[in-house]
C-alpha cells in the first residue's frame, strides 16, 4: 500500500526529538499473513453472525446493529388494582350465586327446565323436585349447563382474560406453560373431586345417545374418562402453548427471520456477494473462508469493503486488491501502521454501519415513545455537522463521550475511512499512546514528534492568518486581520532569507521590533534583491508603536511559547520534522496531541486556539475529500473564535467536524454565544448545567406543539327538596361539596426543554442530545443514559 508521505512525520527514536533529522524511513515491506482474529465486541457474536445481524435502516442516532421496533403504544387500559378487585369480585359473586343455588335460595330455579322436560318427572308445583330418575338426571346436566354459563358471565364481567395476558401470557416462557400446566392441575382435582359438575353429566349425555349398556364394558368407561382428562387440559395446553415449549424444548423450533428470505442460492454478507457480482469469485472464496474459520475481524471487515468501494472505478486498484487478498487474505490492504485492530475497546462499536453506541433513551415523558429504550450512537454522518457538548466538571463529558468517539474513529481510520486529531491535557482519557500513529506532548522532552505552528502552509500570508488567529484570536479589541497582516509583513521577508518561517525566539525578536534582528534581516533582503519583501519589513517598522499597533499584543502571546519546557518545540528549517496537521489531507491518520494545561494553561488555551484555526483552514482547502476527518477537542474553554465558528459552520460541506466540549456556554465570549449554537448540528447538555447554559439550549430546541387536559370543578346546586337533602347527607358524610368536572382540552406551544428541567431534571450520569445529519435530517432532542 502506498504510503503517500505517511511516515513523514514520523521520528526516528523514541528517546528525544529528532533534531536533527535525517530522511524519512522507507515504507515498512508487506507484513506478512498473521492472523489476528478477533470478535466486534469482547463479549459478542463472531464476525460471521455479526454480518447476518439486520441493520434497518432508522431515524438519525439510533443504534441500527440489531435494532428491534418498539411495539405500537397502546391506550391506557385498566390498571392492576383494578383488575385484580374485579376478578375477587366476580369470584366472590359466583360463589354465592352458585351456593344460593345449590341450597334451593332462587325461586323459581326449575322452571325453564320443567317447559321443556314431560311433567311425570317431577313432583307437582313450583317447588317440586326430580319425582324419577329420567328428572335426576335432567336436573344434573341442568345444574352443569348452568354452571358454565355462570363461569363464562364471571370472566366477562372480571376481565379474567386481560389478567391472564398481563400477568400470565405477558411474562412469556417457560412462565406461561407452568402457570397453565398448574391450573389445568387445579381443573383436573376439582372435575375429579366432583366440585365441578362435569363427569355425572358427560356420563348422562352418553347414556343418553349410546343407551346404558355401553358402560358395561369397562374398556368404555376408562376410555370415556381418558377423553374427559384430556377435555378439561385441552383449553390449558392451547392457552399455555405447550407445543410450543416442547418443540422448543427439543431443539425443532422454527427461527423467524428478520428480512424476507431470499432465493436459494442467494450469498449472505459473510460470502461477499459484491465481489462475486464483480466477476472476483476466487477473492470472494478466500475472504468468505477467512470470515467462518474465525482469521477476520471487523476492522478487516470495514477496511476491505472500503477498499472494494474505492477501487471500483479504478481497474488497476482492483487487480491489485485481488492479488493482495488472494496472497494474504484477510490482511490486506492494510492501515500503514500495520495494525489490524485495537489493543482494547471500552465500548460497543459498528463498524459497518460507523456508529460507536454511547447510551440509550430512557423512558422519559420527552422522549418520543417509539424512542425510549433505543440505543443511541453517533457517527460520521452526525459528526459532520459538528457536536457541541456542555457540562461540569465530573459530569462525564471525557470518559462517556469524547473516549468512545475517539476510540470509534480510530478503528473507522484502521479501515481507511477517517483521520482523527484528538486534543486534550496531558494524562487525559483520550486512549493508550497504541492506539494513535502520531502522539505529540508538548513540553514533554521525551516526545517524538514536535509542532508546527504554521500548519505546514508555504504561504506568508495563510500561515499568518492562521497564526494570528490562534494568538489574539480571542482578543476582542484587536482585529485578527490587522495582527494577520503585522505577521505577514514579518514571516514573508524572514522566509525570503532563509526559506523556511522563524521559530518562536526569532519571531518574538521581530515583533518586539528588535533593532539588531531588524537590521540583519533588512541587510539581508536588500543582498538578495528582494525588494517586495523589503517593502513589507518597512512597512512594518513604519507601524511600529503607532496607535492600534498589535505588535505589542502579539509578542505578549508567542512569548508564552518562548519558555525553557518549550524550547526543543516549535523549531523550523531543516533541522526540525514538526508534525503538520497537513498530514490528515489523505492519510487516515490517528493523532493525539497533548497539551500541559497544568502547569502552562495559557499556553495549553493558545495552542488549542491554534489547532483549531489550522484545522478549520486545512480541511476547507482539500481536494480529496473522501476521507472524513474529525477534530476533538475535550476542552474547548477561550478556544472559539469568530472565524474559527464560521470555520466551523464550513466542516460540513467538506466530509469534516470537530467534537467541542465545554464546562459552561460562557466559556465562550457572549457575542458568539448564538453563532456557536447556530454553526453545530448537534447539541448535548449533561447533567448539572446551570440554568442560564439551559435558557440557551431551550431557545436552540425550540416549541412543540402539545395537548394539556385542564379539570375544573363546579358546584352542584339542587332545585329539588329531596335533592338538596341528598346532597347534605353526602357533604355530611364526606365534609365536601358536591361538584362535577369539567375538562378542557386545549393544543398549546410549550418548549421541548425548559431552562429548569435541564438544570434540576436531569439526572447523573444522563445527558439530552439532539442530532442532525449532514443531509439535514434531525431529531428531536433525547434524554439519555450514558454507557459509554
Amino acid at each position: 500500500m502506498d504510503t503517500e508521505g505517511t511516515y513523514d512525520a514520523r521520528g526516528t527514536g523514541a528517546e528525544r526529538v529528532p533534531r536533527p533529522a535525517g530522511p524519512p524511513p522507507a515504507a515498512p515491506p508487506p507484513p506478512t499473513y498473521a492472523p489476528q482474529p478477533r470478535r466486534p465486541a469482547a463479549d459478542g457474536p463472531g464476525v460471521e453472525e455479526w454480518l447476518r445481524t439486520p441493520r434497518p435502516v432508522r431515524e438519525p442516532g439510533v443504534w441500527r446493529y440489531g435494532h428491534v421496533p418498539r411495539p405500537p403504544e397502546k391506550p391506557e387500559g385498566v390498571s392492576d388494582r383494578s383488575l385484580l378487585v374485579g376478578v375477587l369480585i366476580s369470584v366472590l359473586s359466583g360463589l354465592l350465586l352458585w351456593s344460593l343455588w345449590r341450597n334451593g335460595y332462587i325461586p323459581y330455579r326449575l322452571v325453564p327446565l320443567k317447559l321443556f322436560t314431560p311433567g311425570d318427572w317431577w313432583y307437582a308445583g313450583t317447588f317440586g323436585g326430580p319425582r324419577t330418575i329420567e328428572g335426576a338426571d335432567a336436573l344434573t346436566v341442568y345444574e352443569a349447563v348452568l354452571f358454565g354459563l355462570l363461569v363464562y358471565g364471571c370472566g366477562r364481567l372480571g376481565n379474567w382474560s386481560e389478567i391472564f395476558r398481563r400477568h400470565v401470557a405477558g411474562r412469556g416462557q417457560p412462565f406461561l406453560g407452568l402457570a397453565t400446566a398448574a391450573g389445568g392441575a387445579l381443573a383436573e382435582l376439582l372435575v375429579w373431586k366432583d366440585a365441578v359438575p362435569l363427569v355425572r353429566p358427560v356420563l348422562i349425555l352418553v347414556a343418553s345417545v349410546a343407551g346404558g349398556e355401553i358402560y358395561q364394558s369397562q374398556t368404555v368407561v376408562n376410555v370415556i374418562y381418558a377423553l374427559i382428562a384430556l377435555g378439561v387440559l385441552w383449553p390449558f395446553a392451547r392457552l399455555g402453548r405447550w407445543r410450543e415449549l416442547a418443540a422448543a424444548r427439543r431443539g425443532r423450533a422454527a427461527a423467524v427471520p428478520d428480512a424476507p428470505a431470499g432465493p436459494p442460492d442467494a450469498p449472505t454478507p459473510e460470502q461477499w456477494p459484491e465481489l462475486r457480482e464483480a466477476g472476483m469469485r476466487d477473492a470472494a472464496e478466500a475472504l468468505t473462508a477467512e470470515v467462518r474459520t474465525g482469521r477476520m475481524n471487523d476492522v478487516d471487515v470495514a477496511r476491505l469493503r472500503h477498499a472494494w468501494s474505492v477501487g471500483r472505478g479504478h481497474p488497476e486498484r482492483l487487480a491489485a486488491l485481488t492479488e493482495a487478498v488472494l496472497r494474504t487474505g484477510g490482511a490486506a490492504a492494510l492501515h500503514p501502521s500495520g495494525a489490524r485492530d485495537l489493543a482494547r475497546r471500552t465500548v460497543r462499536h459498528d463498524l459497518l454501519t460507523g456508529q460507536v453506541r454511547i447510551g440509550s433513551c430512557t423512558d422519559d415523558p420527552h422522549n418520543p415513545y417509539a424512542r425510549r429504550g433505543s440505543g443511541v450512537a453517533l457517527e460520521p454522518a452526525l459528526l459532520g455537522t459538528s457536536l457541541l457538548a456542555v457540562g461540569p466538571p465530573g459530569a462525564g463529558k471525557s470518559a462517556r463521550l469524547v473516549r468512545p468517539v475517539v476510540e470509534s474513529l480510530a478503528l473507522q481510520a484502521l479501515a481507511g475511512r477517517a483521520a482523527v486529531l484528538a486534543v486534550g491535557g496531558a494524562g487525559g482519557e483520550l486512549g493508550p499512546d497504541d492506539a494513535f500513529d502520531v502522539v505529540v506532548r508538548i513540553g514533554d522532552p521525551a516526545s517524538v514528534h514536535d509542532f508546527d505552528l504554521y500548519g505546514g502552509t508555504t504561504d506568508p500570508d495563510e500561515a499568518a492568518g492562521v497564526l494570528a488567529e490562534g494568538l489574539v484570536g480571542d482578543v476582542t479589541h484587536l482585529d485578527s486581520r490587522r495582527a494577520a497582516t503585522a505577521l505577514a509583513q514579518l514571516l514573508g521577508p524572514y522566509r525570503a532569507v532563509h526559506g523556511h518561517f522563524p521559530g518562536v525566539p526569532a519571531l518574538r525578536e521581530l515583533l518586539d521590533g528588535d533593532t539588531a534582528a531588524i537590521d540583519a534581516l533588512r541587510e539581508a533582503l536588500g543582498a538578495g534583491g528582494h525588494q517586495s519583501m523589503l517593502r513589507e519589513l518597512e512597512a512594518r517598522t513604519r507601524q511600529k508603536g503607532g496607535a492600534g499597533d498589535p505588535g505589542p499584543v502579539l509578542a505578549d502571546r508567542i512569548a508564552l511559547l518562548d519558555r525553557p519546557a518549550f524550547a526543543p518545540f516549535f523549531a523550523t528549517g531543516d533541522q526540525a520534522r514538526p508534525f503538520s496537521l497537513r498530514s490528515l489531507e489523505h492519510l487516515p491518520l490517528r493523532v493525539r496531541i497533548d497539551l500541559p494545561e497544568r502547569a502552562h494553561a495559557e499556553a495549553s488555551r493558545l495552542l488549542t486556539r491554534l489547532v483549531l484555526a489550522q484545522f478549520t483552514a486545512v480541511t476547507a482547502a482539500r481536494t480529496d475529500r473522501s476521507l472524513f476527518v474529525c477534530l476533538v477537542l475535550d476542552d474547548a474553554t477561550h478556544t472559539v473564535t469568530a472565524e474559527t465558528v464560521r470555520g466551523i459552520r464550513r466542516l460540513r460541506s467538506v466530509n469534516a467536524g470537530a467534537l467541542l466540549t465545554l464546562r459552561t456556554v460562557d466559556d465562550v465570549p457572549e457575542g458568539l454565544h448564538t453563532a456557536l449554537l447556530g454553526a453545530v448540528g448537534c447539541c448535548m447538555a449533561f447533567s448539572g448545567v446551570t440554568t442560564w447554559d439551559g435558557k440557551r439550549f431551550a431557545e436552540v430546541w425550540g416549541k412543540e406543539w402539545v395537548e394539556t387536559r385542564e379539570v375544573a370543578q363546579h358546584a352542584v346546586f339542587a332545585d329539588q327538596p329531596f335533592t338538596r337533602a341528598l346532597h347534605g347527607l353526602r357533604k355530611l358524610v364526606t365534609g365536601k361539596a358536591v361538584t362535577r368536572d369539567a375538562v378542557t382540552v386545549r393544543r398549546v406551544e410549550r418548549e421541548r426543554w425548559s431552562a429548569s428541567e435541564l438544570a434540576y431534571q436531569v439526572p447523573p450520569g444522563h445527558a439530552v442530545l439532539s442530532v442532525t445529519t449532514v443531509e439535514g435530517e434531525h431529531a428531536p432532542p433525547l434524554l439519555v443514559t450514558l454507557d459509554g
